[in-house]
């Protein structure tokens, strides 16, 4: 018989098939890292797509806003019964005259510049909106992806402790059947392994909701499956946190500041045009006139507006003057706030970096020796059981430490590279 056919060689290949048909996708999920998060985002969330086309519709309006308004034409039939000496009509060669008016309104030299230079810079705030919104999004992502991460790494940490009160409990049931133990050892052992299954039931349940956010910035289903997150972001290296050089970058790199700064200049042109509005715009025009099938006459015109309504135009250059002093009280506030936000997230990342050096120089190889000591006390009836417990929640507080520090630590640098619009 050939070996191909053979009924058991049959199944393994096709469970082979299936496990590596089950292998591919799972290889292709996003979630591992940061990057192809971001990358997925950039492209699918409706947030910032829709602020992209706000910006590219405000830089559309920059032509527009300095171009001459379209002329106009209009055309008059005179006489259209002849001294009524015939019924009405329509044709221009069959009436008594017919006069055609070409006019063209001229604004006043510098305004229509003015309006470009408006529009340009609604334009630009528009852009450093939509900047803004990007990074507001990218750092969601990064936080979103640091709880991941967090949550993992306790889960994972969990689960140590629970195999380590597995191995605890058997110790203590073969000390209490040789006599040499309580039985409320082994009970303190099963109720710790019992609270730890309900942590992770809670771990596994924020999992999946930290899951579907992510998905939901993503604009992905909220159930979609996502790959386990690997290694954390390394910290930034302490040259990259100086803060004078940080500042630097924030002032001229941060996106708030670049669109208030864009408004402050939209309201300083838009003031210009307040009071340039004084000066009364022109229309221009020419005029021929048709008697039968000839032009026997042509007419010049020349229009003015009389800017007689001077308390409406008073009133719209304080209404300048008051957007112009909105516009950079603005962005004087936005920038002490950003500031100060970047120095908190300094002064966040610096602690947790220094809280998870400490927890793993210092205070894990302490708890671990405490715990060696207190288990071969307890294995020789020198301490109780709850000393052993004690020692071993030391260890977990140690590595829950570390993971904590290095979440606030992402997190800390999620918000600084928001603060900067790019990466340390």
């Amino acid at each position: 018989m050939n070996s191909f056919h053979h009924p058991a060689r049959l199944l393994a290949a096709a469970a082979l098939a299936t496990c590596a048909f089950a292998a591919h996708p799972q290889e292709s999920l996003p979630g591992a890292d940061v990057q192809t998060l971001l990358a997925i985002a950039k492209e699918r969330n409706p947030d910032y797509a829709s602020m992209r086309a706000e910006a590219q519709a405000a830089g559309e309006r920059v032509t527009p806003a300095g171009a001459f308004p379209d002329p106009r034409f209009r055309m008059e039939l005179m006489d259209i019964t002849k001294m009524g000496e015939q019924n009405p009509s329509l044709w221009p060669g069959n009436v008594g005259g017919t006069k055609y008016t070409l006019t063209q309104e001229l604004p006043w030299f510098g305004k229509r510049d003015l309006k470009r230079e408006i529009a340009t810079f609604d334009a630009e705030g528009a852009q450093g909106k939509a900047q803004g919104t990007w990074s507001e999004l990218a750092a969601r992502i990064k936080i979103a992806q640091a709880q991941r991460l967090y949550l993992h790494g306790n889960r994972k940490l969990t689960l140590e402790i629970l195999d380590l009160m597995s191995r605890l409990e058997k110790i203590a049931q073969v000390r209490y059947a040789n006599g040499l133990a309580a039985q409320q050892d082994v009970i303190r052992a099963q109720v710790e392994q019992t609270t730890m299954r309900s942590e992770l039931v809670t771990l596994e349940a924020e999992a999946r909701q930290a899951n579907a956010r992510l998905n939901a910035l993503l604009a992905r289903p909220a159930s979609a499956p996502l790959a386990e997150p690997a290694l954390a972001r390394p910290w930034p290296a302490p040259a990259q946190l100086d803060f004078a050089a940080l500042e630097e970058r924030v002032r001229s790199r941060n996106p708030l500041l670049f669109a208030e700064e864009a408004r402050v200049r939209s309201a300083e042109k838009g003031r210009e045009l307040a009071y340039k509005n004084r000066i009364p715009d022109f229309m221009v025009g020419i005029q021929p006139t048709q008697y039968q099938t000839s032009f026997k006459e042509w007419t010049l015109m020349l229009e003015v507006n009389i800017p007689l309504q001077q308390e409406t135009r008073r009133a719209q250059e304080r209404e300048s003057e008051a957007m112009l002093a909105a516009a950079r009280s603005r962005r004087e506030a936005v920038a002490n706030q950003v500031l100060s936000d970047l120095s908190e997230n300094l002064a966040g990342i610096e602690a947790a970096r220094r809280i998870e050096t400490l927890a793993t120089t210092s205070l894990l190889p302490q708890a671990e020796l405490s715990f060696n000591s207190a288990l071969a006390s307890y294995e020789a009836t020198k301490v109780d059981f709850a000393t052993l417990l004690e020692a071993q929640r030391a260890i977990r507080q140690a590595r829950q430490n570390q993971i904590k520090a290095r979440f606030e630590g992402q997190v800390r640098q999620a918000e600084i590279e928001k603060l900067l619009g790019e990466e340390l």
